[in-house]
C-alpha cells in the first residue's frame, strides 16, 4: 500500500492565531520515543503552551504537552518533556538570529502526521497588543454577522 501525502492533523494551536502575528512558517520533524508517537496515534495532546527554544546550534520544543500512553510500563515517557526538531543547521541559524529581535518568539501551530511521520508546523510570530486581539475579534465578529444577513435576505 503506497502512502499518501495527506496529513493527519493530532492538534492545533488555535491560540497562536490570536496571540501572534504569523510572519513565516516552516515544517519541522521531531525527535520521539515509542510511547509518544502511540498517545499521538490517538489524537492526543495539546500545543498551547508550546514554544521552541534554541541552544547549542539546535531547536527544542518545549512546553507541549502529549500524555502518558495508557498502555505504556515503565518505559513511559515524561509529558512536557523538552523534544528535538530535526531542522536543516541554516534554518536553525537563521531563525534563531530572528528570535533575538525584540518581540519575536518561535510558536508550533498544529502537530500532524505525514506518511506516517510525526511533523509539527512552527512560525515565526510577533506579538499583538490586547488592542489588535479586540480588533481582530470584532471584525471576525463583523463578516460572520454580514454573512448571516446575506444568506438569511437569500433565502426569503
Amino acid at each position: 500500500m503506497a502512502h499518501t501525502d495527506e496529513r493527519q492533523v493530532v492538534a492545533t494551536n488555535r491560540k497562536a492565531r490570536h496571540e501572534y502575528y504569523i510572519d513565516d512558517t516552516l515544517e519541522a520533524g521531531l525527535v520521539l520515543r515509542g510511547t509518544e508517537v502511540k498517545a499521538l496515534r490517538l489524537g492526543r495532546a495539546s500545543l498551547v503552551d508550546g514554544w521552541v527554544s534554541f541552544d547549542g546550534g539546535e531547536a527544542y520544543l518545549e512546553g507541549v504537552h502529549i500524555p502518558e500512553y495508557s498502555q505504556g510500563t515503565w518505559t513511559n515517557h515524561a509529558p512536557r518533556r523538552k523534544r528535538k526538531l530535526l531542522l536543516h543547521r541554516d534554518q536553525i541559524r537563521k531563525w534563531e538570529a530572528k528570535t533575538r529581535e525584540a518581540g519575536i518568539t518561535v510558536v508550533p501551530l498544529r502537530l500532524y502526521f505525514v506518511a506516517g511521520r510525526a511533523k509539527v508546523e512552527i512560525a515565526l510570530a510577533r506579538g499583538k497588543r490586547e488592542w489588535d486581539k479586540r480588533q481582530a475579534l470584532r471584525e471576525r465578529q463583523d463578516a460572520l454577522e454580514a454573512q448571516r444577513a446575506m444568506r438569511s435576505r437569500n433565502y426569503r
